[in-house]
């Protein structure tokens, strides 16, 4: 379904990686890893259209992204490293403003979602008053909601702690056996069984530089 064919990615004048070739399909979970600066977060970008490969091309469901935005778009979950959360409304109005953007699942209760994600208490707050951490919640608090097949997740565990990384582990295993994807960076190490989990290691390039 989603088939990144012979990528090349280079940034200032550096190759971070170069004639990446995967295909992962629906019920898959995906984990990206490598170290600092190797490029994973580059891959994503690339990945959810918001760079464009020196060489190659990232195509869904056999088609180029760059050809058919539109209909990857809906099917595609997007969250950086940034929070993309709007920091004037509530935990609550944010939910309500995704819910507007994608297509979500009908009858979703999101004072329910809101506690799955630790938030009770916090819903009529601003989230520019919520902390690092629990602003991080609000904007995970989007994997209850839609229903995109594809998730790509740049390090989802950031200020998350122990018990709300099990909550989401757990999440993407239902997601996966629903037929979804789940394409995710993380430092943490998961306790996903290793049957279900393909691990993707991008290496450092020792001749790194492009003439």
């Amino acid at each position: 379904m989603l088939h990144c064919e012979k990528l090349t990615c280079v940034r200032e004048d550096r190759i971070l990686f170069k004639d990446l070739d995967f295909t992962i399909k629906p019920g898959e979970i995906v984990q990206v890893e490598g170290p600092n600066g190797v490029g994973k977060t580059s891959l994503f970008r690339l990945i959810v259209g918001l760079s464009i490969p020196y060489a190659g091309n990232v195509n869904w469901q056999g088609t180029s992204i760059l050809n058919d935005r539109e209909n990857y778009y809906q099917n595609l979950l997007y969250l950086g490293h940034k929070t993309g959360i709007k920091p004037e409304l509530t935990a609550f109005e944010n939910l309500q403003f995704f819910q507007k953007l994608q297509p979500s699942h009908p009858g979703i209760d999101l004072w329910q979602v809101l506690a799955k994600v630790g938030l009770a208490g916090y819903e009529d707050v601003v989230t520019a008053q919520l902390s690092a951490g629990q602003q991080r919640r609000v904007a995970l608090a989007r994997l209850w909601l839609n229903d995109c097949l594809l998730w790509v997740l740049d390090e989802p565990f950031t200020a998350i702690d122990k018990s709300g990384v099990k909550v989401l582990e757990q999440l993407f295993i239902e997601h996966a056996q629903q037929g979804g994807i789940v394409l995710l960076t993380t430092h943490q190490d998961l306790s996903i069984d290793k049957q279900l989990l393909t691990k993707i290691t991008l290496q450092k390039i020792e001749d790194d530089f492009y003439v």
